[in-house]
């Protein structure tokens, strides 16, 4: 028993595969874009809901009682500054940066000597790291996807036209 295997047309298949990757560019650059955007999402959320467990506050102008945050647990939020500060920022078309510009962010995210660290960005990523993998794998199959039935459609229509010279050619007169 044997079995053959002929491809056709190898270097028009090679030449597909090398636009699915000028194809895909623009594709990751949405995720990317698409992943900052939730990640910040993510660091937002933390800061804004969820209970937290620290100690009360009496805090004034105005006037009013505030839970701070536990070690561990992201910030509570007080004034809404830390979640107005927390932006995503473009540097160029393959590099995108989700950070916060309030001066004592990383004094939150890491601790200090005498608090200990609410981390609210890097749980942020954490939570974010599978949502963001599956829309990359998800842009990636589309793309593989729509170039296969591009593919099939040239190969069909080919064959169709094959098939059509073979009719007119077989059904004219001898």
């Amino acid at each position: 028993m044997q079995v053959e295997i002929k491809v056709n047309n190898l270097k028009k298949v090679l030449q597909q595969l090398d636009k699915i990757d000028k194809d895909l560019e623009p594709e990751f650059r949405e995720v990317i874009k698409g992943g900052a955007q939730e990640i910040r999402g993510e660091a937002v959320k933390s800061i804004q809901t969820g209970s937290k467990s620290g100690i009360v506050y009496q805090k004034y102008n105005p006037r009013r009682e505030h839970r701070a945050s536990a070690p561990g647990e992201s910030p509570a939020s007080d004034t809404g500054n830390l979640v107005s500060k927390i932006i995503v920022r473009q540097k160029d078309e393959d590099h995108v940066f989700v950070e916060s510009n309030a001066h004592y962010s990383a004094f939150l995210e890491y601790g200090t000597s005498k608090m200990q660290p609410r981390p609210f960005l890097f749980p942020a990523f954490e939570k974010s790291r599978k949502p963001i993998a599956e829309a990359t794998f998800k842009r990636v199959v589309k793309v593989i996807e729509d170039i296969a039935r591009w593919v099939i459609l040239q190969l069909v229509c080919k064959q169709q036209c094959i098939m059509l010279w073979l009719v007119i050619v077989h059904s004219q007169p001898n």
